[in-house]
């Protein structure tokens, strides 16, 4: 869901504004929306979390989330202006693996039950 969500708000994004706003800016508005929309279907369907504060829980997501930001900050402009990649390539290339370990570090630190800890 994470993904699809910023794909389409990414693709979106790069086609209303046509190279008018810089792809960079448009990763990181892609990136709050995305966070504020996943955030409740993760903590209610995937990791069905019943206890802890709402804002808690939103605080460690997003600092999860913040990681893979900066990975996408970083990683882009290597792909796209030196490596000559087209941005939804490069950011699908550098979200590739991101997914995976995204899941895991949620599942164990961010959702994790506090009364096994």
């Amino acid at each position: 869901m994470t993904v699809a969500s910023y794909f389409s708000l990414l693709t979106l994004g790069l086609l209303i504004f046509e190279g008018g706003v810089p792809y960079l800016f448009l990763v990181v508005v892609s990136h709050l929306c995305t966070v504020v929309i996943v955030y409740p279907w993760y903590r209610v369907v995937v990791f069905r979390v019943t206890e802890g504060s709402w804002i808690a829980g939103y605080l460690r997501f997003y600092v999860v989330c913040l990681g893979f930001l900066a990975t996408s900050l970083a990683g882009l402009p290597i792909l796209v202006e030196l490596a000559g990649l087209p941005v939804l390539v490069a950011q699908f290339l550098i979200m590739g693996a991101g997914a995976l370990l995204g899941y895991a570090v949620n599942r164990s630190w961010t959702f994790r039950e506090r009364a096994k800890v």
